[in-house]
């Protein structure tokens, strides 16, 4: 064998290893599985619904995973005009709470899909 060469890889001229092109075509289509992939598990994290609750249930929301407010029920009991303020923190509380958990479920989804790849932002 002559210097530099290995046993078992071929060298292509202009020094390239046979069967490179074939492997980066491997990659490629591993890299587009896994992006339909993130596109199917996006439509489906963003068609969720979550729904919470803040003041021991007197304010309730719902959320879907476009972190949309779909809906949100007052308790009668807790309008009260001399405490604006309180009902305003308990509809704050609840519709944070509702994002929390929707940030939560995507990142908690996209890192099994992930698997440890070390893509930032994911």
């Amino acid at each position: 064998m002559g210097r530099g060469m290995r046993a078992g890889k071929k060298r292509a001229p202009g020094g390239r290893t046979v069967g490179g092109a074939a492997n980066m075509q491997k990659q490629m289509a591993q890299v587009q599985a896994m992006q339909r992939q993130m596109e199917e598990m996006q439509a489906e994290l963003e068609a969720k619904e979550y729904q919470t609750t803040a003041g021991g249930g007197a304010v309730s929301v719902k959320v879907n995973g476009k972190r949309e407010i779909l809906e949100m029920t007052l308790s009668p009991e807790i309008v009260d005009p001399d405490d604006i303020e309180m009902l305003q923190d308990l509809v704050v509380a609840a519709v944070n709470e509702a994002m929390r958990q929707v940030d939560e479920d995507s990142n908690s989804e996209m890192s099994k899909l992930t698997g440890g790849l070390g893509i930032p932002g994911l």
